[in-house]
């Protein structure tokens, strides 16, 4: 299924680049709407992916408790974001697969990084890097505010959000952090699907992605809030609504792509 209309051409793009499509407000909307159709047609492909989105944030936050390590907890939910595009790749190919007729099947998505599994691997280690410069600057913040102080599981609330220096350090958490966030959507709203669909190389698919940006900057900044808000549902709600909600910004996520960058030539 196509969702390109009322989208104009960018006829800017180098030659040996894809074109990108200048789209409107109203897409993020629509790209929504078509991953809530992909979600109810195969449920339990995306639900399954859901309740591991679930179980593995669960594994990972009694790890950092077990290790004495709980003001980690908010930064590593907010570096989510950063390498979720990666996770999802199984949910973009149960998109293709509709879009294209077929039936998906969950041991065929999880099989679907063999189509380009050195691009991916490529992307999946800029995104763990920036994860990682993501957490080495949580860590720089709660140093500066908080040197010396190694919270509890029974004070890190208090410290890290009511005690005299929790506004300054919130403001300067998201800030830093904010940066961080907008550059790695840049490289990667559309990126692992592009390489997955086409087998691009990562440099290819990063260009691609920015240009996308760049070209749609009021309308990806809307399909960027709708992810954060989504996504932070998810968390908020003790990672429960990261079963339904992942899934349906994975779908989604296809849908943007499928919007946003014209079909290869002979492609449907």
């Amino acid at each position: 299924m196509t969702l390109n209309q009322n989208t104009a051409l960018d006829v800017d793009l180098p030659v040996s680049l894809p074109q990108v499509n200048v789209i409107t407000l109203y897409h993020p909307w629509q790209w929504i709407a078509a991953g809530w159709r992909d979600l109810k047609a195969a449920p339990w492909i995306s639900l399954s992916y859901g309740a591991v989105f679930l179980s593995s944030s669960y594994l990972l936050v009694t790890l950092l408790i077990s290790i004495g390590m709980i003001f980690f907890i908010p930064a590593l939910a907010a570096g989510f974001f950063l390498i979720s595009p990666l996770l999802a790749f199984g949910l973009y190919d149960v998109s293709r697969s509709l879009a294209l007729g077929d039936q998906p099947t969950f041991l065929v998505s999880l099989m679907s990084w063999r189509r380009a599994p050195f691009s991916l691997l490529a992307m999946g280690l800029i995104l763990m890097l920036a994860f990682l410069v993501w957490m080495m600057l949580a860590n720089m913040v709660f140093a500066i505010f908080f040197f010396g102080i190694t919270p509890d599981f029974a004070s890190a609330l208090d410290v890290l959000f009511f005690s005299g220096d929790s506004l300054a350090f919130m403001a300067a958490g998201i800030l830093s952090g904010s940066i961080i966030a907008f550059a790695v959507f840049c490289i990667s709203v559309i990126s692992v699907p592009m390489i997955m669909d086409r087998n691009a190389d990562v440099m290819s698919a990063v260009i691609t992605s920015i240009r996308c940006v760049s070209t749609n900057p009021r309308p990806l900044l809307l399909w960027a809030a709708l992810i954060v808000m989504f996504v932070g549902l998810g968390l908020v709600t003790l990672f429960i609504g990261l079963v339904i909600f992942m899934p349906l910004i994975g779908h989604a996520s296809w849908h943007a792509y499928h919007d946003l960058v014209q079909p290869q030539v002979g492609s449907d």
